[in-house]
């Protein structure tokens, strides 16, 4: 599906600013930071409206937000399923301790989280933190 695409499945604007961040999401394969978007966009970037377009698009779902530790936020694009038409939303993220990668493990499922009366889970983040495949091959070729 192409970012325009997108939009307007979500009845969303097509502004330049929302077509670049889905664009760069699509074409990256792996959860980007703000910076690392903000390069792809170049001179086209203001922080504001960079910001805003996130917010929006995280409220439609159509991106989330990775939180993997103090200083690292990613964010990725939604995946779906197309014969069900729904997103996978409940997935496990992993960040790797060595070189700062974040990858969004979708075939690793959320477990469901039984809690108390009287709470309801709107979210539901898992970030697990570890040594990726490279940083492990790296690690014992030494």
């Amino acid at each position: 599906m192409t970012p325009t695409e997108i939009l307007t499945l979500y009845h969303l604007r097509k502004t330049p600013t929302r077509l670049s961040i889905l664009e760069y999401l699509q074409i990256s394969h792996l959860p980007q930071s703000e910076n690392e978007i903000h390069k792809k966009m170049q001179d086209s970037y203001d922080r504001i409206t960079f910001y805003r377009t996130i917010q929006t698009l995280m409220e439609a779902g159509i991106i989330h937000r990775i939180v993997a530790d103090n200083t690292t936020v990613r964010y990725a694009l939604n995946h779906y399923n197309s014969q069900l038409d729904e997103q996978n939303h409940d997935h496990v993220h992993f960040y790797c301790t060595k070189c700062g990668k974040v990858e969004c493990m979708e075939e690793v499922v959320v477990q469901p989280y039984h809690l108390p009366d009287g709470y309801k889970i709107e979210e539901c983040n898992v970030v697990v933190k570890g040594l990726c495949r490279q940083c492990i091959i790296k690690d014992h070729d030494r």
